[in-house]
């Protein structure tokens, strides 16, 4: 997917599940449960054992999956091989970005100030994710937007239901939320209608 198809299906579907689990019992139920809610796009987690295992078997069931927390460029190429279809960082990493600038992939690249989201930008990143964005709030993103028109940009960190129409209302393209929707036990312990619910709950509450 180009980067500016990227963006379009962010526009269009502006939510990603972030996963961090001890561990998920059926990777692609996962994403079928999130779905079923609403949730079409899903970002596993280096941060959760055997995430390459699980991504590739969600990819291979059709779902749309990337891979978050991605540090290095083995990371960027274990990860692109498992079938990732986007890579997501929590800061600025210029090798992550080359490795999806290599292979086509969209990058979204973690940043706060407005020098790393200038940053992320010139390394090639599809989109800059803003993060902790619910530390700084959704008038930072606003006063982000007002330089950086252009620059697309993804609240992510602690986005709920409570403030995930704010951050859309000041300019986010998209949205990552995380344990609001999935929390680590209910993945863990396979919870699928509990996480449909939450995923619907969250996808109604949006503008």
């Amino acid at each position: 997917m180009t980067a500016d198809a990227f963006r379009a299906a962010l526009a269009a579907d502006p939510v990603i599940a972030v996963i961090r689990a001890p561990r998920i019992p059926d990777a692609a139920a996962l994403c079928a449960a999130l779905a079923a809610g609403g949730i079409h796009r899903t970002e596993f987690t280096f941060t959760t054992p055997d995430a390459t295992t699980h991504l590739a078997r969600a990819a291979a069931a059709g779902h749309h999956v990337g891979m978050g927390t991605v540090l290095t460029a083995d990371q960027a190429e274990e990860a692109l091989a498992a079938g990732a279809s986007f890579l997501v960082t929590p800061g600025l990493r210029p090798e992550v970005a080359r490795a999806a600038v290599r292979a086509g992939v969209p990058a979204v690249l973690g940043a706060l100030t407005p020098t790393e989201v200038a940053t992320a930008h010139d390394l090639g990143a599809a989109a800059v994710k803003v993060f902790p964005a619910r530390t700084f709030g959704p008038g930072y993103l606003r006063d982000l937007r007002g330089p950086f028109p252009d620059i697309p940009l993804i609240a992510s960190g602690g986005i709920d239901t409570h403030n995930a129409p704010a951050f859309l209302a000041a300019g986010a393209l998209a949205l990552c939320t995380g344990t609001d929707v999935a929390p680590p036990q209910a993945v863990a312990t396979a919870a699928w209608p509990t996480i449909t619910h939450r995923a619907h709950t969250f996808t109604t509450a949006l503008p």
